[in-house]
């Protein structure tokens, strides 16, 4: 996408115009890296001026969409600093900022905040969804392997495993309904039961029917072999209808609002996810669990994938280099090393 690697196959469209052979720099694409990639020996408005003075705009352009863009990532008041003043955040909100002053078409953004720890990361998350409403011309590609910034900030995810496309939808679509065993391990936690459909469409599970609510466009022929996937926050403890589970418990662990518990059920391990419990049951102890027909999904056997070597994907689950990438080659690359999410 960026225009670093030329494709083997296929073609690349952004906004209908084909770029696929195109230099990065002609583009109109934008770029943020993990390593937010700032030259150091600059200060921050020179930073974001950069890419513009590569692109040759007005010079008397410049000072004005320079503060613009720090403006709008709350940097104004930075413009003077170097980046070895600024926090990891702040550098990149600098990154950002460095992209957007462009006004690119596509921004893509690549890790930008897994260098980050998690207070910064959920403030920076915050502010990428603000800039995400704020600039509805511009089209967003967000690399991650985090499902939160992902669930967070997409407006349509693609979940990909060794270069491959698992699945595309929306962020509803992928989490409540998954296709595969593979995005519905990989967006999200989930139990994924082995089953054999019956002729009422119910999931035999160890002997036991367990009613499943159709989902339209996905029906499951009758004896075929299938996946039932269930959220672990949407299991209930206690005995519920058809649709309950017995098992010893194996691990308790108390999470603050919640109570998370590990249940082996005939050989399968299940975890449910539970509002904290005032008294919970001893480890070794039998219970049960329970869900709703609409709390589960049936996953067709032919298209369960590989679920068990993903974690979490937002936008994808590509994954990344761990160098620090080189400042000059973004920007000329980017028009201005840009940023991009999607």
């Amino acid at each position: 996408m960026a225009g670093f690697v030329t494709p083997v196959c296929g073609r690349i469209r952004i906004g209908g115009r084909d770029v696929t052979h195109l230099p990065p720099h002609r583009r109109g694409i934008g770029m943020v890296v993990q390593q937010y990639a700032l030259f150091p020996h600059l200060r921050v408005e020179d930073n974001v001026a950069f890419g513009l003075r590569a692109q040759k705009a007005p010079r008397a352009e410049i000072p004005g969409r320079v503060a613009e863009a720090l403006e709008m990532t709350g940097m104004g008041g930075y413009a003077k600093r170097y980046p070895r003043e600024l926090s990891g955040g702040q550098q990149q909100r600098v990154a950002i900022a460095r992209a957007l002053a462009i006004r690119p078409g596509v921004l893509l953004l690549d890790e930008p905040l897994s260098a980050l720890d998690a207070q910064l990361r959920s403030g920076m998350l915050a502010e990428l969804a603000r800039l995400h409403r704020e600039l509805p011309d511009v089209s967003l590609l967000y690399v991650t392997h985090d499902q939160v910034e992902a669930l967070t900030l997409a407006d349509r995810i693609a979940v990909m495993d060794k270069a491959r496309l698992q699945d595309c939808g929306t962020p509803q679509e992928l989490y409540r309904t998954p296709r595969t065993a593979f995005t519905a391990s990989f967006v999200g936690s989930a139990n994924l039961l082995p089953v054999t459909v019956d002729g009422s469409g119910d999931a035999v599970f160890e002997g036991r029917a367990l009613a499943v609510a159709p989902v339209p466009g996905r029906a499951v022929a009758a004896g075929a072999q299938a996946t039932l996937c269930v959220r672990p926050h949407l299991l209930a403890l206690g005995e519920g209808g058809p649709n309950t589970l017995r098992g010893r418990l194996t691990e308790v662990q108390w999470r603050g609002a919640t109570h998370r518990l590990r249940v082996e059920v005939s050989g399968h391990l299940l975890t449910a996810d539970l509002p904290e419990l005032r008294e919970p049951p001893a480890l070794g102890e039998e219970i049960a669990l329970h869900f709703a027909p609409g709390d589960a999904v049936l996953l067709a056997a032919g298209v369960a994938g590989t679920a068990g070597s993903g974690a979490t994907s937002g936008s994808s689950g590509t994954a990344e280099s761990s160098e620090p990438a080189d400042p000059a080659a973004l920007a000329g690359a980017s028009e201005a090393a840009g940023v991009s999410r999607g």
